[in-house]
């Protein structure tokens, strides 16, 4: 790992140290919560959005190069890559499940109100 990357991890790691410093008003730590909560989601969601989509790219790849290779196989091919599709779609919903659930349904909304 470069010193780059690094340092990037070292500043995104030590935000929460950063935020955590005082006893803010009851109000603000309401808005420091949400703000992360929807920060939080959004993150996720494009994290995985981005990922999911690299991974089918390479699912994609993948299959038509066996599909060249060896056209017999063609069936077996499909069915795979369809359950591969299903499984990497999978990871988004669940990640658009936990954030909709962040959003609007948060269990720990009782601690800040």
């Amino acid at each position: 790992m470069n010193k780059k990357a690094l340092s990037v991890l070292s500043i995104l790691f030590s935000a929460g140290a950063l935020f955590a410093e005082g006893a803010a008003p009851a109000a603000g730590n309401a808005v420091i919560f949400f703000s992360s909560t929807v920060l939080a989601a959004g993150l996720g969601l494009g994290i995985a959005a981005g990922l999911c989509g690299l991974a089918m790219g390479l699912l994609i790849a993948s299959a038509l190069q066996g599909m060249a290779r060896q056209p017999e196989l063609l069936p077996k091919l499909q069915l795979n890559m369809l359950i591969g599709f299903a499984l990497i779609e999978a990871q988004v919903l669940y990640v658009l499940f936990i954030a909709i659930i962040l959003l609007f349904a948060n269990p720990f909304t009782k601690f800040f109100m």
